[in-house]
């Protein structure tokens, strides 16, 4: 059994999709490209695709994660193509690689994000962003499947910034971009979390809902705070150190 591990991203309106649209998107995909899957036992056996890690309904993602599992081997480049062509544009399959070590799921300790905040001029964000950096801990709350939860969003974040905007930039008007880097704790802070940690302690209030992208996840780097890439273990190893079956 060969096992292949993609990157794929969330793009334009397809950020509203939720993970179980994709899920359906992409065992379609396999189908179309006539992937030779590997199925589960049972009763009701289902093609063998761990995903991990998968960003909110809402946000955009330059970086999610998923394995599949095959019964022929494939190359990984052609298979990519073949996954990218089948999907709608927005759900794109931008890199993969054959798992040749365990633990990956253990990799994805963080993620770096960047949150567009229209309305807000970028001075103004600095100064927030100051006052929350400078606070030994800033605890929100925020309703669960398990009732309402307070998470300490300091504690979560390894740094934020406020960055430049692209000339990209849609629309007119002041807009500060932050940049994220949050550590992935039990429980899981997340990018509205930090928001309400910054209105909470800088009373921080975009007039819209701020436009969230994912653009990496994986190892963090504590010395430098950068995100680093999780596929490098699987490049830099032989063939003959392929991990054993069933690790994600």
């Amino acid at each position: 059994m060969q096992r292949i591990r993609l990157r794929y991203t969330k793009r334009g309106r397809l950020r509203f999709t939720s993970h179980r649209d994709f899920q359906r998107a992409f065992e379609r995909a396999l189908r179309r490209a006539e992937v030779p899957m590997a199925y589960s036992a049972g009763f009701t056996p289902h093609p063998k695709v761990s995903y991990a890690n998968a960003a909110p309904t809402g946000t955009g993602s330059e970086a999610e994660y998923l394995e599949i599992a095959l019964t022929e081997r494939r190359d990984p480049e052609v298979l990519r193509r073949q996954l990218d062509e089948s999907l709608p544009g927005g759900l794109d399959v931008v890199d993969a690689v054959e798992a040749r070590t365990s633990g990956f799921a253990d990799r994805l300790t963080a993620s770096c994000w960047e949150l567009r905040l229209d309305g807000v001029e970028p001075g103004e964000a600095e100064k927030a962003v100051a006052v929350f950096l400078a606070a030994d801990s800033v605890e929100v709350q925020r309703q669960t499947k398990k009732g309402v939860r307070t998470f300490d969003t300091r504690a979560a974040v390894a740094s934020l910034e406020v960055v430049p905007a692209g000339s990209d930039r849609p629309g007119e008007g002041p807009c500060a971009i932050l940049r994220l880097v949050v550590r992935h704790l039990t429980p899981a802070v997340r990018p509205d979390d930090v928001l309400s940690g910054l209105r909470a302690t800088a009373d921080l209030a975009p007039p819209v809902p701020a436009a969230v992208t994912r653009l990496a996840q994986g190892p963090l780097d504590e010395e430098t705070g950068t995100v680093t890439d999780p596929f490098a273990p699987d490049r830099d190893a032989t063939p003959a150190a392929t991990a054993p079956e069933g690790t994600a």
